[in-house]
């Protein structure tokens, strides 16, 4: 079985300390010649203008594909089309279009009066233009705000329709959870090789119980015990690299050949993931000057 295609997903740093955690991520996990890497935003677009300089970084200095994530919170069409133009003049030829969560303290998203709506909006502008390929994200587990079972697939469907190339998805535990999304996703006609599961190495599992609350990702009763046995043997690490190289190998025993990993700027668990999983590093690439 071949190496699979990796990527990989970073965030931009809000203090001195954070940014050197991301280039030294950036640093150790440019070699592994990932297809793109993403840059996100704050919940509320509030890191919105530390995501720009962090993707024209990038892009720049570190000669990777970046795809830049935008979204739809609290900004006009106009404003949002003027991030885009910006980005295709620096060089960046990806977009990750996503509606975005809502504003610390605000319930529910709530579309700018002057704004894009949706996903599906940001997509259809996007693609417009002709200037990007457009990733978007999907949900293996129901979104925290679907109606109905289903949902989720239809409305992934609706974001290819607007345009869409790829979806990312949020992460998951257990692969057969990626299946059954993409078996449903394809009785939709969508086809399946477009959607890249998200991977999330687990370093600390309380954080991450916590997050995947919030986001509605299923949490299976074992992985609870499984953590707490190795925290008390201060084995936390070797576990989340041993569940994700697994959960990585048996997707690509049903047929996946890339993944995203959310990295949250620390390379180690995802380099070593990658390693196990035979992406191996070429020649370092050097920061250009």
């Amino acid at each position: 079985m071949s190496a699979p295609r990796v990527s990989f997903e970073f965030f931009p740093p809000q203090s001195l300390e954070a940014s050197f955690r991301l280039w030294e991520t950036v640093q150790a996990l440019s070699a592994l010649k990932p297809e793109f890497v993403s840059v996100t935003y704050g919940a509320g677009g509030t890191t919105r203008k530390l995501t720009h300089d962090a993707v024209e970084t990038i892009h720049k200095h570190y000669k990777l594909n970046v795809a830049a994530h935008l979204t739809c919170v609290d900004a006009s069409r106009a404003e949002t089309m003027e991030i885009v133009k910006s980005y295709a003049e620096a060089g960046v030829t990806e977009i990750v279009a996503l509606r975005g969560d809502p504003p610390k303290g605000q319930g529910s998203f709530t579309p700018h009066p002057d704004g894009f709506s949706n996903s599906c909006e940001l997509v259809e502008a996007l693609a417009e233009t002709g200037k990007f390929k457009i990733r978007v994200g999907a949900y293996p587990d129901p979104h925290p705000e679907a109606r109905a079972k289903g949902d989720d697939v239809r409305w992934l469907k609706r974001k290819f329709e607007a345009g869409a190339d790829s979806a990312i998805t949020q992460f998951f535990f257990e692969a057969e959870t990626f299946f059954r999304f993409r078996d449903a996703c394809e009785k939709e006609g969508i086809d399946g090789s477009r959607i890249i599961p998200g991977v999330l190495p687990i370093e600390k599992w309380g954080g991450v119980r916590r997050f995947a609350e919030g986001c509605g990702a299923h949490i299976p009763d074992w992985l609870d015990d499984a953590f707490e046995k190795a925290k008390r043997d201060g084995r936390e690490t070797l576990l989340g690299t041993a569940i994700a190289t697994e959960l990585c190998s048996e997707l690509m025993a049903g047929g996946v050949q890339d993944f995203h990993f959310y990295t949250l700027n620390k390379p180690g668990l995802t380099r070593d993931i990658c390693h196990a999983l035979g992406v191996q590093p070429e020649a370092h690439l050097e920061k250009v000057a």
